[in-house]
């Protein structure tokens, strides 16, 4: 008898077991939906269902990138010790080929399939978590950062004005040591133009708060509020925070001065920092 696809789909959403294993025992069972998912419990292959409850916090972030384009993903699972497992590893290399090779910008019905099927093998809640698809300009180069066996990874992109200069070295170098830095320092912000207003209008409010104990002037008043937001975004802005390599200088100088060495504008175009098991 003919095995219609949507009751293979159902048949996965409900046990958790692989697309294949589900139409098999379609197949075995002619089609009778209630036998078929008492069988994939019967083989074990549902057992991953029963842990959809379960937190998948541990895993591992996948980085790849190229001339044109770079992708970054996350996959979790319940332990760490899955996440070394060559079968969770692979899942992710082939994960993240696929969105690269294929331009993909959300998660697809076969992705779905992969993690399905491994959750099935490994029977363990694994979760295709996040990833994003991040295209490069013609004057743009793309640095990656995986630390700590995949527990953070990061992107981060430059951009020369002069297009010829950006594949030189030191470019390279920097792009890499910019990555590090956000790794170690996790800055939520570009630069002060990316804050949320709501957000700067809340800590503004705190600053004024606080301050109001103090019993100053109302012009000294302010100056200390706008010192404490100044101070406050050199701490969560990426450009305006010290420079891991050397704390005299801020990210946006030190990119500046690389700049003016190669005799072209430089800055720092974007990036995209994954911590796992966070949002």
């Amino acid at each position: 008898m003919e095995i219609k696809a949507q009751d293979v789909k159902s048949l996965r959403e409900k046990t958790g077991a692989g697309m294949m294993d589900c139409k098999k025992a379609l197949v075995e069972t002619q089609g009778n939906f209630a036998a078929a998912e008492k069988r994939l419990k019967e083989m074990g292959l549902a057992a991953a269902a029963k842990r959809d409850s379960k937190a998948a916090n541990e895993g591992r972030v996948y980085s790849k990138v190229g001339g044109d384009k770079c992708v970054l993903l996350e996959i979790g699972s319940e332990t760490d010790f899955v996440a070394k497992n060559d079968d969770f590893i692979k899942l992710g290399e082939t994960l993240i080929d696929k969105v690269y090779n294929e331009n993909i910008t959300s998660a697809t019905e076969a992705m779905t399939s992969m993690v399905d099927d491994i959750r099935a093998k490994i029977k363990e809640n694994i979760q295709l978590k996040r990833f994003e698809l991040i295209k490069l300009e013609a004057n743009e180069i793309a640095k990656d950062y995986i630390h700590g066996e995949g527990r953070i990874g990061v992107i981060v992109k430059l951009k020369a004005e002069d297009a010829s200069k950006k594949n030189d070295p030191k470019i390279s170098e920097l792009a890499f040591d910019l990555a590090m830095h956000i790794a170690a320092f996790a800055p939520l912000y570009l630069d002060e133009a990316a804050v949320d207003p709501t957000y700067l209008k809340e800590q503004e409010e705190i600053f004024n708060k606080q301050a109001e104990n103090l019993g100053k002037p109302a012009n000294v008043l302010k100056g200390i509020v706008q010192g404490k937001i100044k101070k406050h975004l050199a701490e969560i802005c990426f450009v305006d925070q010290k420079f891991v390599k050397d704390d005299k200088l801020t990210v946006a100088q030190v990119v500046s001065n690389l700049g003016k060495e190669l005799g072209t504008t430089l800055s720092i175009s974007g990036y995209t920092y994954y911590k796992l098991g966070a949002e």
